[in-house]
């Protein structure tokens, strides 16, 4: 691994590069704080499939990205007056020391629990107010509501164990089970959405995120189907002409393979 000076060297060569860049590439002159911003978001979604993929080489990589973007952002910022990597820098430093009293000072907690607890206590004497204000409005449904039920939970409005939130869930699929016995759509969507609010709160509490637990079923759905759409082809069949007898002979191969 490297040193600390041999790291503080490359964030340097980093930033030296940034300068050049923005000063004779006709490409990133052009970029603005908000012609960045999607690309930001698909840098980190592109991290998040390495990270699940456990892919450490492309780990790297994808960090090297995001922390162009960062750097990118604070170049701007600096042309603007408004703020450069030192203020960035400072700014994060200083809020982990004022979120951190159990470290930089007298404050004693027990366990993880009573660290988000005083998280988001002291959130809220820093001016916000509401523990919700700093969940994005743009998030994923599913990790905004992942995010909403743990920063609620920070300050205690929460449940006290497994059993009951799991009865909750089978409340809600009964509620469900109602509405499409009746048959009215939009009071079906309602349902579902508390249903999936349910499950997401229920995941909290078996230790598991929702968000990538999803996602990996999707990875694994996709490999077992593009198997399917392989091993038909090679059987010189065509998926739009095959029964689902048929298919699934190939998806239950694929089930072997991709687990």
């Amino acid at each position: 691994m490297n040193t600390r000076k041999e790291q503080l060297d490359a964030f340097n060569r980093l930033l030296d590069i940034m300068d050049e860049l923005r000063e004779k590439c006709p490409w990133d002159k052009k970029q603005t704080l908000e012609s960045l911003r999607h690309l930001t978001i698909e840098e980190t979604y592109e991290l998040a499939d390495a990270i699940l993929d456990n892919d450490l080489e492309e780990i790297k990589k994808e960090l090297g990205d995001v922390l162009l973007h960062i750097v990118f952002y604070a170049k701007i910022g600096s042309e603007k007056q408004a703020f450069d990597i030192a203020d960035v820098a400072n700014s994060i430093s200083d809020k982990l020391i004022d979120r951190h009293p159990h470290i930089y000072g007298d404050v004693v907690v027990e366990n993880e629990e009573e660290v988000k607890q005083n998280w988001e206590k002291l959130k809220l004497k820093e001016g916000k107010n509401s523990v919700l204000e700093g969940v994005p409005k743009s998030l994923p449904a599913v990790v905004k509501a992942n995010r909403i039920q743990d920063k609620v939970a920070g300050v205690g409005f929460d449940w006290e164990e497994p059993h009951q939130v799991w009865e909750k869930v089978q409340e809600e699929l009964d509620e469900l089970n109602e509405e499409i016995e009746k048959g009215n759509q939009e009071n079906i969507e309602k349902e579902f959405g508390d249903v999936l609010f349910s499950m997401i709160n229920y995941a909290r509490f078996i230790n598991v995120n929702p968000e990538n637990a999803l996602e990996k079923t999707n990875k694994k759905f996709i490999n077992r189907f593009q198997y399917l759409e392989e091993a038909a082809k090679k059987a010189g069949k065509d998926l739009s002409d095959m029964s689902l007898t048929e298919m699934d002979v190939f998806w239950n191969e694929s089930k072997k393979l991709y687990k």
